[in-house]
């Protein structure tokens, strides 16, 4: 038998369906997430989580046209299938295929490009603002934002500015699932358990409002009507105070209602608020019950589900190995606190924060914060440890320069997932950490060649007193024994791995383990360097000498990183000598698998091997 789905393409085939053939559509939509995660990877539970919602807001919108914006983008994987991508999704987050975030080059459909969080309402306001310049004042503007999201102080910046305007035709949708990747924290948490528990209220609401439909399909539900119901069962709620029409909270999976509210949104001009109840891994049994690990995942068996499916014993991670350090330097210091914006999971915090919850602190996804707080932390004599993907460093910059580093204090940033990260493509690589940190005064910054260099740089960093940055990549480690000692290394101080003559290179981070391999096979020098700043200035100039020329290697962008500082050394000693910086070009690299790459773009052995023949050909034997 023919699926619905099989013809619909656009959102405009979808518009012709009847609306009761809707909850048909979601099954199959439900179906078509599963299948295709399965097959290639992914975000499923928060994907899983959307499907009614996704198909309600096609329905009743006239998307393209009216803009829908999809917080952070995880979820997008159904907006994707119905928006004239169906037929590709089998190439999600692969090279040169659909990225796994909503992508303005890659649909029109696609509003804005979505990766990090709480930036929709910000978004969706300015293009607000701007049809309103242009006077198409019928054009809406739908910002979709979870419950973990909308805790940003971004997100309220977004709604403060937004109560305050005239003319604006907004639609926030904030999509209440109780999770953003790892659980929910804060006070706004409890508020929104608050107003669920007043579904007293919503339920009278709801029969209100089906009595009205069931009566009248194109009736229209009296805002007076609305604001009589609510204030005789709830106080005024806390988005109301922001100048914003709260409607909910309702279930976000009865497409029926979804689609009855927004035909009611969609003619009431100005401020809306939708307060929605989703369950991330709707549909899936396994993914409801643990909608933490099949959040972002590999190829799995449906039948089987993700942990009978990988049976195979996995190399650890460089996350799980911080995770272990913290553990250890915890039970040595009393004085260690653990912080993370949201990210326990994925940072290796969650041994942390089960043995030493009185010294574990999530702030939720407020990285501006979670910087600062550790700052006032360290005020008092604590020493905060700030696990931060470098993707996300990004947006405490602010913070890290003047409320760390200008007062000298002594918290340690543990930078989990610098460099290339894969799958997530651009928006979530680390490969500018070294050139926005090695121009901060005060601050050391410690690249870990392997997993057993990692804990002892981390130790190193932990026990200077101020301010100091371990970056890793994400991934598994490279293989090498750890030791189990807390050992710590002198501060600016690069090693030789291996004397070879004619070319030196110096390493920073895991790519000195390709430096190796062409190397040993070239008769080259290696240095692995250890740290960027403070830069180990008197092993440059003597290997220097001794060689006829320099290779740096990084996995960071080549403009301003190491190989940079390595050149500032040269020039400042006078020293004048053939240098070719290898790193990540002056280019946004997409999605794909990291050795492919690291193979495109030249960081493996082989392409490492290939510049410098082709640079330095005729200095080698």
């Amino acid at each position: 038998m023919p699926k619905l789905l099989d013809n619909i393409n656009l959102p405009s085939d979808l518009r012709e369906l009847p609306s009761d053939l809707l909850k048909k559509v979601a099954n199959e939509l439900r179906m078509e997430v599963l299948n295709l995660v399965s097959n290639t990877g992914g975000h499923l539970s928060s994907s899983l989580g959307v499907i009614e919602l996704t198909i309600a807001l096609h329905y009743v919108f006239n998307t393209p046209d009216d803009v829908l914006i999809w917080d952070v983008g995880h979820q997008s994987y159904p907006h994707k299938i119905l928006t004239g991508r169906k037929d590709r999704m089998f190439t999600i987050r692969q090279r040169h295929g659909i990225s796994g975030f909503p992508k303005r080059s890659e649909s029109l459909y696609d509003s804005f490009g979505t990766a990090h969080s709480s930036t929709s309402i910000s978004a969706a306001l300015g293009m607000a603002c701007a049809a309103r310049k242009k006077g198409n004042l019928d054009r809406k503007h739908i910002a979709v934002i979870g419950d973990g999201a909308i805790s940003s102080g971004m997100a309220f910046e977004a709604l403060n500015n937004a109560g305050v305007m005239d003319d604006i035709n907004l639609l926030v949708i904030l999509n209440d699932n109780h999770m953003s990747i790892s659980p929910p924290v804060g006070a706004l948490n409890r508020y929104f358990t608050y107003l669920m528990q007043g579904r007293f209220y919503a339920a009278v609401d709801n029969k209100v409002k089906k009595e009205f439909l069931h009566t009248n399909q194109d009736i229209k539900i009296n805002n007076d009507n609305e604001f009589s119901i609510k204030n005789s069962v709830v106080s005024k709620t806390f988005f109301e105070e922001f100048g914003f029409n709260y409607s909910g909270p309702i279930d976000g999976h009865d497409i029926n209602l979804l689609v009855s509210y927004f035909q009611n949104l969609k003619s009431n001009y100005g401020l809306n608020f939708l307060h929605i109840v989703t369950k991330k891994g709707k549909g899936y049994d396994l993914a409801e019950k643990d909608p933490i690990l099949y959040h972002g995942l590999g190829k799995f068996n449906l039948q089987t589900g993700i942990i009978s499916a990988n049976k195979k014993e996995l190399k650890k991670t460089f996350s799980q190995i911080f995770g272990c350090w913290i553990c250890d330097m915890a039970n040595e210091d009393s004085n260690l606190i653990g912080v993370t914006p949201a990210m326990r999971e994925g940072s290796g915090l969650v041994d942390f924060g089960e043995f030493f919850p009185d010294r574990y602190f999530d702030v939720g996804i407020s990285e501006q914060h979670a910087v600062t707080f550790a700052a006032g932390m360290a005020c008092d004599d604590l020493k905060p440890v700030v696990a931060i993907y470098s993707t996300f460093l990004q947006r405490a910059y602010d913070q890290l320069i003047h409320d760390v580093a200008i007062q000298n204090l002594d918290v340690t940033f543990a930078i989990d997932r610098s460099g290339l990260v894969g799958a997530d493509g651009a928006t979530h690589s680390g490969n500018y950490d070294i050139s926005f940190l090695r121009c901060i005064p005060n601050l050391i910054i410690a690249t870990p060649s392997d997993e057993n260099e990692q804990r002892l740089l981390l130790t190193t960093c932990y026990k200077y007193k101020g301010p100091s940055a371990v970056r890793y990549p994400r991934g598994e480690v490279i293989g090498v024994n750890v030791s189990i000692k807390l050992d710590t290394v002198k501060i600016g101080y690069g090693i030789v791995r291996r004397l070879g003559k004619n070319i030196v290179i110096l390493g920073f981070g895991t790519l000195v383990n390709n430096a190796m391999i062409v190397a040993n096979k070239k008769d080259f020098t290696v240095a692995d360097m250890r740290f960027v700043k403070p830069l180990d200035e008197n092993l440059i100039i003597s290997l220097a000498k001794n060689h006829n020329a320099i290779v740096t290697l990084e996995d960071n962008a080549i403009l301003g990183g190491a190989g940079s500082a390595v050149l500032e050394v040269l020039n400042k000693n006078n020293f004048q000598i053939p240098v070719l910086q290898l790193g990540i070009p002056d280019r946004f690299i997409d999605q794909g698998d990291l050795k492919q790459l690291n193979h495109e773009i030249g960081l493996d052995p082989e392409g490492i091997e290939s510049s410098i023949i082709s640079t330095f050909k005729n200095l080698y034997v």
